[in-house]
């Protein structure tokens, strides 16, 4: 029987429940006990929204505190030694300090690293090996909640990220070693799992390897013959599933490793279909990835049973259907939009509306077109419109983007030129320190907000209060002695969602919240058509801020690959054009930030590594095409304008050359987390212009010493000359609470304070005559 099914839920919660009792947690607020009723009752409704819809499994597995890759580690007993190694018995706590380096009990640890996932927005913990890295069975809740979905009645399909895509996007710490040699002692205990489950009566088992849609050195493919040639369970079948691509040169291992069943991204890797049915053994289960979970738009259903009617006529029952990927990467549920307008509306779909396009198509291919065909008209009539809408289309901005020059793509002199320049105008010390853009984002500035849009308080009164929290800002940063300011970015909800309000072409939710990491959830934008600006969007509140100091206070803006990538963007044409139209908007507000006497500006990029497809063929033109867009933005300045960027959690080897040609005269990075391992790939490339490498990190509430941060900016002055050096937190500040901010920052300066000493016969002035190497 054709079976619906999904390959994970939004652990969030409706109106993120699941933030705020974390929250509460940490803080010492609630006990443990709360929290674990708070996340049954989540799991609960998630599991009752499948069965509305019809699925024929319960997915269990995709619930996690902070991370679904940190619960298998802590599944596998891979706890690092710094806190305390897998001990017998599991504390949750312990998992709190590997993500976040603190929790209610247990004494403050530098957490884990963390890093994208794929190329999504969703952050993981990586996992850290060791070359003599034991694994066991450690923590069971995974069974505990596989009790629970069972209570309700309906098949449970538990979800694992399988054993060579878990090895693949950990760490080797301490010494270099092949991972590989760690696979046999690791699939040991992947046995005794599946063993577990049999007990339990689970009959299917999701077993994630989305490192199949990666080009996988031949070492590691050979890897996976062996792996599944002996991960074969007597009695519980595997549904190796795959995601955010295509198969490829990898299709014929994957339809032959033995599992009873391959799920594939028909949204992402459609093209892969006519390979994958050719090699698939006909007797295995084909599970097509029909309804995109990593965007919002509706799905068109005819069209998608256009192409899963043929694969139900050859699979027939052995043909399931579900969403390409996870709906974690989804909004959980459009129903409670009520702001959003109508036509708008009847565009978008989320996790909820996911489950039930997927239910539908199930439906029809069961039981023909007229069983579903109120769903089918509601569809046509939808695609139809959006088509045919006039509110997507603007000509004078697609003219304006046809008609960029080359000219505007450069600066009007190479970056030592414009160093003896800025140098001269700026005078900063060696060492300058400076924040990545945001302060805390305290209760005064939530409550001031709510209060502005609920209507108790009236515009004038707002700006006002704006106004204070700004100059509050500037006046810290002058008693810590900060070289370069920021005005803290009190008036913005998030770095994507604030510039989305003030251009055309984007709508706005008011519960579409999605999970960037741990309790961190972040409210995309939708990008529906063209884009433009306006009228300014930041101008005001830097010139202020700027009117207090003589200073220099950045002017922050977000750069365009990454409001593109962190944003829900149109499907009716190509994501550079998307690109180029936002790049154009910034360029109108770099240049209106100038001509309101601002000297620095910092365009942030955190998302361009992200963005980089998981195909090598793929990178030129994208890098290309991202560096254009950035370049498009930034280059309309004079020499004395400093260009500031900044990128985080990016794995900078693939693209380090990309980077430099960004040439922006400062680059800002997150080292800290890895312990200045990023770096590592501008020891083998000489990087042209400034940068500051991160050294603390603002994810985790730990506040470093001054020894620490002096360390870590040795280790960067062996990889970067130490004129080219700046210091710098990791990221922005407004998750974080003013006292530690203050005493954080404290630490910094000293740092950059001691250095400058240390190294007292390099003069920052050195910089503009010739390289020096420290």
């Amino acid at each position: 029987m054709t079976l619906a099914h999904n390959l994970g839920f939004p652990r969030i919660g409706l109106h993120r429940e699941l933030k705020w009792v974390l929250e509460r947690y940490w803080k010492k607020e609630v006990d443990r006990h709360a929290l674990e009723e708070e996340g049954k009752r989540i799991r609960a409704s998630h599991w009752a929204l499948q069965i509305a819809a019809g699925h024929d499994f319960l997915s269990v597995g995709d619930f996690a505190w902070y991370d679904h890759v940190l619960g298998m580690s802590t599944l596998l007993g891979v706890i690092p030694a710094r806190f305390g190694g897998a001990k017998a018995p599991f504390e949750l706590d312990t998992y709190f300090r590997m993500a976040r380096g603190r929790a209610p009990t247990g004494n403050d640890t530098p957490a884990c690293e963390m890093t994208k996932w794929f190329d999504t927005n969703y952050h993981y913990i990586v996992p850290e090996f060791s070359i003599d890295q034991a694994f066991q069975l450690y923590n069971t809740e995974l069974f505990t909640q596989i009790t629970e979905a069972q209570q309700l009645g309906k098949p449970v399909k538990p979800i694992l990220l399988g054993p060579l895509s878990y090895l693949w996007l950990g760490k080797a710490k301490e010494s270099h070693f092949d991972k590989l040699t760690l696979l046999p002692k690791l699939c040991a205990v992947y046995q005794q799992i599946l063993a577990r489950l049999e007990q339990q009566g689970i009959e299917w088992v999701q077993m994630d390897e989305p490192i199949l849609v990666l080009d996988l050195p031949l070492a590691w493919q050979n890897a996976f013959r062996d792996t599944y040639q002996h991960l074969q369970p007597k009695q519980l079948k595997l549904m190796l599933t795959t995601y955010f691509g295509g198969l490829e040169n990898n299709t014929a291992l994957a339809c032959n490793l033995g599992t009873a069943g391959l799920h594939i991204d028909l949204v992402r890797g459609a093209n892969q279909l006519p390979e994958v049915q050719r090699l698939l053994p006909a007797d295995k289960v084909l599970s097509a990835g029909i309804i995109d979970g990593r965007n919002i738009w509706r799905a068109d259903l005819r069209q998608a049973l256009t192409l899963l009617k043929p694969l139900h006529e050859k699979w027939g029952d052995r043909l399931w259907v579900g969403s390409s990927c996870s709906l974690l990467h989804s909004p959980v549920d459009l129903s409670v939009e009520t702001q959003l307008d109508a036509e708008l509306k009847s565009w978008l779909s989320f996790a909820t509306q996911k489950l039930h396009e997927i239910a539908v198509l199930t439906k029809a291919l069961k039981q023909g077109d007229s069983a579903v065909v109120a769903a089918l008209a509601e569809s046509d009539q939808v695609v139809a419109a959006r088509k045919q809408s006039t509110r997507i289309h603007n000509p004078t901005v697609k003219q304006r983007a046809s008609q960029v020059t080359p000219g505007m793509v450069s600066r009007h002199h190479p970056f030592q030129d414009r160093q003896k320049i800025q140098q001269a105008l700026l005078d900063l010390p060696l060492f300058p320190t400076t924040t990545i853009g945001s302060f805390p984002q305290t209760a005064e500035i939530r409550q001031a907000r709510q209060s502005y849009k609920a209507g108790k308080m009236d515009e004038m009164s707002y700006r006002e209060q704006l106004r204070k929290q700004i100059a509050y800002a500037i006046r810290k940063q002058l008693e810590l002695g900060i070289d370069v300011l920021v005005h803290g970015e009190a008036e913005r909800t998030d770095m994507v969602e604030y510039f989305g309000e003030w251009l055309e072409g984007f709508a706005f939710t008011q519960n579409g919240w999605v999970q960037s990491y741990g309790s961190r959830c972040v409210k995309p934008p939708i990008i529906f058509g063209d884009v433009s600006r306006p009228k300014p969007m930041t101008v005001e509140w830097s010139a202020y801020a700027q009117s207090l100091t003589d200073k220099p206070v950045k002017g922050m803006l977000t750069g365009p690959i990454t409001i593109l990538c962190w944003s829900f963007v149109r499907d009716d044409q190509s994501r550079f054009e998307t690109a180029k139209q936002i790049a154009l908007a910034l360029r109108d507000e770099v240049n209106d930030l100038v001509k309101a006497g601002i000297q620095v500006i910092q365009i942030d990029e955190p998302a361009v590594r992200e963005g980089l497809p998981l195909r090598q063929r793929e990178w030129q033109a994208y890098l290309q095409q991202a560096v254009y867009s950035f370049r498009l933005a930034s280059c309309c300045v004079a020499d004395h304008v400093q260009i500031h960027t900044h990128m985080c959690y990016a794995e900078f080897n693939d693209i380090i050359e990309a980077v430099a040609e960004l040439d922006a005269d400062v680059i800002t990075i997150e080292t800290s987390r890895s312990d200045m391992e990023l770096l590592k790939a501008f020891e083998s490339f000489h990087y042209p212009n400034d940068i500051g490498p991160g050294v603390y990190d603002i994810h985790s509430p730990r506040v470093p010493t001054v020894d620490e941060m002096v360390n870590l900016m040795e280790k960067a002055a062996k990889a970067i000359p130490l004129a080219q050096l700046w210091v710098n937190p990791d990221c922005g500040l407004k998750t974080r609470d003013w006292p530690e901010t203050e005493t954080a920052l404290r630490h910094m300066v000293a740092a950059a304070a001691f250095l400058r000493e240390k190294y007292a016969e390099y003069d920052r002035s050195v910089k503009v005559s010739q390289r020096v190497v420290g």
